[in-house]
């Protein structure tokens, strides 16, 4: 089974996330059902084929580039096969660098999270290191961890998403679920059917991350905000950050684009302006 993990919020703006898990190795056959888990976006399990420009085999983090149909697209891919990609020092601060060059680059639209260990998506934190941690070294790697990925914080967010008694006896009991169960209670968006590559869930990922792409990137920034925020808040103010989001487009090029393209009645060509 290949599962995925959407709406991660890892990058903040422009960027579009879609993040990629595997499930336990066991699942990974073919005919067996894949979760794609979402949000916003999708994130899905591979069994680690490149797309795009070649990764070092020793890295931890593989960043690609895809080419052709799926040109602004990024994959980020976790390959601490010996760790079952546990999450250390060193690859959170990888993780940082690289979420931080894709906030600035104008050219991606999309990023695709994913694991390119087949049968694991990520173990958690390396307990591992965390136990030769000094007490006053965990708070720091926490609060580096959260400020990368800023949908950790399970106490608060889990609740949000499946409601406050169903969150309760998830994080009491420790239970894990599976896909279909997940999918139930409102904790991913699709499942898939496992291929024998072992990467339906990365496909899945792929397939909606091309949905995003010929979107207006100043549009979905926006919408992004207004969604994230209005969330956190009632609905009065949540209509007025709509509004206030909103206002931010109207002296785009890419509305007036729009509005010419609906007019003459041919696909948009969006720049971001």
């Amino acid at each position: 089974m290949a599962a995925a993990l959407g709406g991660l919020g890892l990058l903040q703006g422009r960027v579009r996330l879609a993040a990629a898990a595997a499930a336990t190795s066991s699942l990974g056959r073919p005919g067996r059902r894949a979760p794609v888990w979402g949000g916003g976006a999708a994130a899905l399990l591979s069994a680690g084929r490149s797309y795009g420009s070649e990764a070092k085999e020793e890295e931890e983090l593989r960043v690609r580039y895809l080419d052709d149909e799926h040109k602004g697209i990024v994959v980020l891919g976790l390959n601490r096969s010996h760790a079952k990609n546990a999450l250390n020092k060193n690859l959170l601060k990888m993780m940082s660098k690289a979420v931080d060059a894709l906030k600035s680059d104008k050219k991606v639209r999309t990023v695709i999270f994913r694991s390119e260990v087949p049968g694991i998506f990520c173990a958690g934190a390396d307990l591992k290191e965390r136990a030769k941690m000094h007490s006053s070294e965990v708070s720091s790697f926490v609060s580096k961890a959260r400020a990368t990925i800023n949908e950790m914080g399970g106490t608060q967010r889990l609740p949000r998403t499946i409601g406050v008694s169903l969150a309760k006896e998830l994080i009491f009991s420790a239970r894990i679920v599976d896909g279909e169960e997940a999918k139930s209670i409102g904790l991913i968006s699709h499942v898939v059917e496992q291929n024998e590559a072992g990467d339906a869930a990365y496909r899945r990922a792929l397939a909606l991350a091309r949905e995003f792409l010929p979107q207006g990137p100043v549009a979905m920034r926006v919408a992004k905000l207004a969604i994230n925020q209005g969330m956190e808040v009632d609905l009065v103010t949540g209509l007025a950050i709509e509004e206030a989001c909103y206002a931010q487009t109207i002296p785009t090029k890419d509305r007036i684009e729009g509005l010419l393209a609906f007019k003459e009645k041919r696909p948009p060509r969006y720049k971001g302006e």
